[in-house]
């Protein structure tokens, strides 16, 4: 049986919970990608996989309108929970087109720690390129690849599907490992131009709550975020 891109049942309730207050997310990968969507104010995004609607609640604030599109009804259950009307959330496996949308039809768009969980990313990538104006922006963050090769050991070059598991071997999560060559490389072979590259480290609140991981993550990096441009 093929392996769930999306985070269901359990596991989706976890990740929200997590979503909420780990090092990881919440001081770490998302004020990262937030600091490079820059002011978006009136512009129209589409957030892909918008899990637990961190991010659309997070751009809503901020003035986006906001399509948020999720494979699994547990996380978008959250979502709208946490959105509360005012975004536009959509049920949508994100290994299928994105016929939902026009041609141009989104300003920006936001990938946060979902590329490499895509089995179809050629697809994907192509239909961003479609639905973006040009001159739209993209947004996306991955594992960095040496956090997985420090943790899995073998070759840093090793593009292994990976389960790695989480709240202690309960469950776990299902993804490809890829170098940063690969990463930049299907980016830029879908057409999109790389403004910007960032290996985010914790905000400084993250140490008033854990020192430890706010040291831990400042040594070595987790996640590697990009904005690119859809000329």
């Amino acid at each position: 049986m093929r392996k769930a891109t999306a985070y269901h049942g359990a596991l989706g309730d976890l990740f929200a919970k997590h979503a909420d207050t780990s090092p990881y997310n919440a001081y770490t990968d998302r004020p990262a990608m937030l600091r490079l969507a820059g002011d978006v104010s009136d512009a129209r995004i589409l957030d892909v996989g918008c899990g637990a609607g961190h991010y659309v609640s997070e751009l809503a604030a901020r003035g986006a309108q906001v399509v948020g599109i999720e494979g699994s009804a547990t996380l978008l259950s959250h979502a709208r929970t946490r959105v509360n009307g005012h975004a536009e959330l959509l049920l949508h496996d994100l290994e299928e087109p994105l016929d939902f949308a026009a041609d141009a039809s989104f300003d920006g768009a936001v990938c946060a720690l979902v590329f490499h969980h895509i089995k179809n990313r050629e697809q994907l990538l192509g239909e961003l390129r479609r639905v973006l104006r040009p001159g739209g922006w993209l947004l996306m963050s991955i594992t960095h690849p040496t956090a997985d090769w420090r943790h899995f050991g073998g070759s840093y070059f090793s593009h292994d599907w990976s389960d790695l598991a989480v709240a202690g071997g309960e469950h776990s999560i299902h993804y490809q490992r890829m170098p940063l060559e690969t990463f930049l490389s299907e980016l830029l072979a879908a057409g999109f131009v790389l403004e910007q590259l960032v290996e985010p480290r914790p905000t400084a609140a993250l140490r008033k709550v854990d020192e430890a991981a706010y040291e831990r993550l400042h040594q070595a990096p987790c996640f590697v975020a990009v904005r690119l441009r859809r000329p």
